[in-house]
């Protein structure tokens, strides 16, 4: 569990409460025992561990955002943060859609440019959708709102008689088209939002497992991973769980495998990848993602973190099923073949 300390008043909040539904889900997966057979003479264990972070950092995230009308009925959004493959732009865009009433492809994104928009924090810390996407939100709904309130004046009409839609705005029997609009607004129609990261809210995940374990060698190998999730709403939910995979891959690495060694002078005597063990496909099982259902009341449209949280519950995770295999209690990573190898035989010895 990863909560920061030295809070700040009401700084960290929960948004929504999914971590019940997240050990039902993935203890009920587990149960079904829909992982690979265990190897002839391996022990089997299953075991499951609970994680609960605020990923932002604890003296908040600065980002701001700007949203504007162009012609023929586009749409730019500026944003400071950066898209390195962690899915900020598509989500973003989507955002940026759904408030405008318009189609994905109409939304045209510039990023990471102090020159176009003002500073951002930076794209760390799980930030990408719950604060420069609430920054992004606030821009985009002050824009719709600027959109429609034109067009209510150039109708006549009051701004909660009208609606917007992908072309332009209906006041009651009016059509105002978008090119209209912005010619009303003089040319330029354009909104800010902003968000300081206060208050956090509180990601929620569950990883399981279930594990044979090769007394005579050490060996683990996973036959089932599944992990579950409070993400509040699923922005895209292919994409989240590409998330969710990758950080439970990255963690079995850490868990199982990865391990930089030193001297007793502090040099690095793990000198190359050969004697670096990164895992491969071969060393990932598929894990089966699943999403708790709920609304997180602090992020956009309900959605919360779920970049770096994945990783969190992976290792104790593995340390109760290879517990649960073979009753040794393993307090070091990497859980390595020779560090479970040398526990069973030590617990074997101490009995005899």
């Amino acid at each position: 569990m990863i909560v920061a300390a030295h809070l700040e008043g009401d700084d960290l909040q929960f948004g929504s409460y999914g971590l019940d539904q997240c050990i039902d889900l993935a203890e009920n997966a587990i149960r079904q025992g829909n992982g690979e057979p265990a190897p002839p003479g391996w022990k089997i264990g299953e075991g499951m561990a609970v994680a609960m972070i605020a990923t932002i950092p604890p003296r908040g995230h600065r980002a701001e955002a700007t949203a504007s009308l162009l012609p023929e009925g586009g749409y730019e959004i500026r944003v400071g943060t950066a898209e390195f493959g962690n899915g900020t732009t598509t989500v973003h865009t989507q955002i940026a859609a759904s408030e405008l009433c318009t189609s994905v492809d109409r939304i045209r994104v510039v990023q990471s440019d102090t020159e176009s928009v003002t500073y951002d924090t930076g794209a760390f810390g799980s930030a990408g959708t719950v604060v420069a996407g609430k920054a992004l939100y606030a821009a985009v709904r002050g824009l719709s709102a600027r959109i429609v309130e034109v067009a209510a004046s150039a109708s006549g009409r009051r701004p909660s008689d009208c609606t917007l839609g992908p072309e332009g705005v209906r006041c009651g029997a009016r059509f105002v088209p978008l090119d209209d609009v912005l010619a009303s607004a003089g040319g330029t129609l354009t909104a800010s939002g902003n968000s300081g990261g206060l208050p956090r809210s509180l990601a929620f995940n569950v990883q399981a497992f279930r594990v044979a374990v090769d007394e005579a060698t050490g060996a683990v190998e996973i036959l089932q991973s599944v992990q579950s999730a409070d993400a509040g709403t699923v922005m895209n939910p292919q994409q989240c769980r590409g998330q969710v995979e990758g950080g439970v891959a990255q963690a079995i690495g850490s868990a199982l495998y990865e391990e930089m060694r030193t001297d007793g002078a502090g040099r690095i005597t793990t000198d190359s990848i050969r004697s670096y063990h990164v895992p491969q496909f071969a060393d990932i099982p598929r894990t089966q993602v699943l999403f708790a259902d709920t609304y997180d009341r602090l992020g956009p449209f309900g959605a919360k973190s779920m970049s770096e949280s994945p990783y969190n519950p992976v290792a104790p995770a593995l340390a109760n099923a290879i517990r649960d295999a073979v009753g040794v209690r393993l307090h070091h990573l990497p859980m390595s073949s020779d560090r479970v190898w040398r526990a069973v035989n030590d617990r074997r010895t101490s009995a005899e």
